[in-house]
């Protein structure tokens, strides 16, 4: 009876004593739990990043659509600008090589010469206009471009800041598994850069 209650005494000190190393494993480790919510924190701001990642590459096919679409309409205008030049340089040419119309023929020479003019002057506005039109899409054309290489640029500083929240990400996996301290520390150094870095492509 003495053993028995002997090995009971054992037992429930050996229970005391799991139970108090217990509680201070736990004590001790309380800190992963504010780990387990920093990670999911990143998580969210990684998907933000990625989220603007996809926007800014959209944009940018966007804007190199309207770069190729107003640089093939300058084109069509420039074509018809040289079209209007060689057919008035024609006339001219026509009109500069036909022979003196005779005093009999002075009537029907004034219709001719005043249908001349006329022509001329058609060709000579649009010539104008498809000069304007050309050079304004060009600047589209420009402008286009330059939003293309903008939205290109925030793009890739933006994919830089989604892999640095996913390096964070995984530091503070292995800091969990390995309860590691320090590591959660880093991953929580490389979510600030990469916070930093997503702030300041929004800004730019």
């Amino acid at each position: 009876m003495d053993h028995e209650i002997s090995e009971l005494k054992s037992f429930i000190a050996d229970l005391k004593a799991d139970r108090t190393a217990q509680k201070e494993k736990e004590k001790r480790e309380a800190w992963t739990k504010y780990t387990s919510m920093s990670i999911v924190v990143i998580a969210v701001l990684a998907a933000v990043a990625n989220e603007w990642l996809g926007k800014y590459g959209g944009r940018t096919l966007a804007e190199l659509n309207n770069s190729i679409f107003s640089q093939a309409r300058a084109s069509d205008a420039w074509n018809e600008f040289q079209a209007n030049s060689i057919k008035q340089n024609l006339h001219e040419l026509i009109h500069d090589t036909s022979p003196k119309p005779s005093d009999a023929q002075a009537e029907a020479a004034d219709k001719r010469e005043e249908a001349f003019k006329a022509k001329i002057a058609k060709y000579a506005a649009t010539k104008d206009q498809k000069f304007k039109e050309a050079h304004d899409l060009e600047q589209e054309r420009d402008s286009a471009r330059k939003a293309a290489f903008n939205a290109r640029e925030h793009g890739e500083a933006m994919g830089y800041a989604v892999a640095i929240f996913q390096i964070s990400i995984a530091l503070g996996s292995i800091c969990l598994v390995t309860k590691k301290k320090p590591l959660w520390f880093l991953s929580l150094l490389f979510a600030g850069f990469a916070t930093w870095k997503m702030v300041q492509v929004w800004l730019n």
